[in-house]
């Protein structure tokens, strides 16, 4: 079994960079370093055609001893909670901050509808369906070009880090953000009024899947 992990590490490259060399997304890596996915014979080969045989030797590992490595080191079951000032660089190689510097939660059935992360939120504009320090679980979304109306997402753009729900606006180019919280600051106007974004100005989307209430 190649120590896939150490390997990577010693080509200097993130689990992103390393994926998109040889093919494989993010997650396959981090499941052949946890050992929940076998390294497939195909992606050996890959290396093999780029590293000579013997510079590959030193990274294989007795299968016993990387099962045993697995388990003590793995994190796939829990999710990273990331700050808010970190989301739009979250899945690069170098997003600001390093992931044993977050608190992990293990909540199995987050990972099993495709979360990769949490954040907290902050503020009380989705309430009642969230509150100020509820926990969500989020899916970074790569293609900002498509939405799920009506759906929740945490958004980064110039406007900050936003926890919104998405709904469509007339204008191809805009979006519409909106709040659940129907809080008057006046009669005749909401605490949270909608309002729009164009869609170039997304750094970076997520979708919310899942969340952790707090009372």
């Amino acid at each position: 079994m190649i120590d896939i992990k150490r390997f990577r590490e010693d080509l200097n490259m993130g689990q992103k960079m390393f994926g998109d060399r040889w093919g494989i997304s993010q997650s396959q890596v981090s499941k052949f370093e946890n050992g929940k996915e076998p390294i497939p014979d195909t992606l050996i080969s890959k290396l093999k055609d780029v590293f000579e045989k013997e510079s590959l030797d030193e990274y294989f590992i007795d299968d016993d001893v990387f099962k045993m490595q697995s388990i003590q080191n793995s994190d796939d079951d829990g999710l990273p909670l990331i700050p808010f000032e970190f989301i739009a660089g979250y899945g690069e190689d170098n997003f600001g901050i390093k992931l044993d510097e977050c608190t992990i939660y293990r909540i199995p059935e987050f990972r099993n509808i495709g979360a990769e992360f949490l954040v907290r939120v902050n503020g009380n504009s989705m309430y009642p369906k969230y509150s100020s320090g509820d926990i969500l679980a989020c899916r970074k979304v790569h293609d900002i070009t498509f939405f799920q109306w009506g759906k929740i997402y945490v958004i980064d753009s110039p406007q900050g880090q936003i926890v919104k729900r998405v709904c469509e606006h007339d204008n191809k180019d805009l979006i519409w953000l909106v709040s659940d919280n129907r809080e008057k600051l006046f009669e005749d106007k909401d605490k949270y009024a909608p309002f729009s974004i164009r869609k170039d100005e997304i750094r970076s989307l997520s979708i919310v899947v899942g969340a952790v209430r707090m009372e």
